[in-house]
């Protein structure tokens, strides 16, 4: 039985409100009664400042805040409608595309702001292929592979290629923003997930903020890829975000650049459970293989536009 903190209950009791119902969802609070529903969650001053900017340029896809205490504010409550995750996405791209849009200015920069970042991803690059070469190393030791081992080793050319690709890619966006002086930024949500977009029958919403800020497009992108490249088609949602805010070309690089970075996978779990991971962890690779190949144009330097 969820006991009520004090400041939510004199709150609703000063305002008449009749609890009927309460459900704890992880820091969030949904109280609802005979005519009300709301959404509690503690108060984060940011927030509120976020949705003064983002309703100053004209994004309101955000729920509102009807009340607020001393530690807490009272947000709308959103019913959400069914959608099948291709149209789920879909929708979501839309939204990115006006969130940047919407939000878009130009920052000045000197040589040291990205440079910080190339050497970041040189750097973990370079560990991860030494950290791959030595794991191959001692798996090729072995008189007799395990399945996973034998499923790692047997495709470690996929995962120098992509360490390679992204080299390449990054390499070719620090030759371009090493000679800017300002550079694009947006504000981004940078925590999108399909459960943090809410559609019902009057608009859509972004929920769940607190990790916004603001940085290039690119990285709320990446964060949804990460999480859906091997249920989505990543290629086909970049067209219909790029159809209301094209990436420049120094945004693409990157973004094909970070897309691939293979991740860090340990072989501490029993067998079985580690043939999952390295089908998963290869399925994620070759998915970033895939969508580059669609998204690069089909000419013969394979260049981007």
């Amino acid at each position: 039985m969820y006991k009520m903190n004090r400041e939510i209950r004199d709150f609703l009791n000063d305002n008449n409100f009749i609890v009927k119902k309460i459900i704890i969802n992880g820091n969030v609070i949904i109280v609802s009664g005979n005519n009300y529903k709301f959404v509690i969650k503690k108060k984060d001053n940011n927030i509120s400042k976020l949705y003064k900017y983002l309703s100053s340029r004209s994004f309101n896809y955000y729920p509102k805040i009807l009340y607020e205490t001393n530690n807490y504010y009272i947000y709308e409550y959103i019913d959400n409608v069914n959608m099948d995750i291709e149209e789920k996405s879909n929708d979501i791209f839309k939204l990115f595309s006006l969130l940047h849009m919407k939000t878009t200015f130009y920052k000045d920069i000197d040589d040291d702001n990205y440079k910080e970042l190339y050497e970041e991803v040189i750097n973990k690059l370079n560990y991860l292929y030494n950290y791959y070469d030595d794991i191959v190393s001692l798996i090729e030791k072995d008189e007799y592979m395990s399945p996973s081992n034998y499923l790692f080793a047997r495709n470690i050319s996929m995962i120098f290629n992509s360490i390679r690709n992204s080299r390449e890619y990054l390499d070719k966006w620090y030759n371009i923003i090493k000679d800017k002086q300002r550079v694009r930024v947006v504000q981004i949500h940078n925590n999108m997930s399909m459960e943090h977009y809410i559609h019902n029958e009057s608009k859509p919403v972004f929920i769940s903020w607190n990790n916004s800020k603001k940085d290039m497009p690119i990285y709320d992108l990446l964060v949804f890829y990460k999480k859906y490249y091997n249920e989505l088609d990543f290629f086909e949602l970049l067209r219909i975000y790029e159809h209301n805010y094209p990436l420049l070309k120094e945004e693409k690089l990157l973004l094909l650049s970070l897309i691939s970075i293979p991740p860090k996978i340990t072989f501490d779990k029993r067998e079985y459970e580690m043939c999952k991971v390295v089908k998963n962890f290869y399925d994620y690779i070759d998915s970033g293989f895939k969508f580059i190949n669609d998204y690069i144009p089909k000419d013969k330097d394979k260049t981007i536009k």
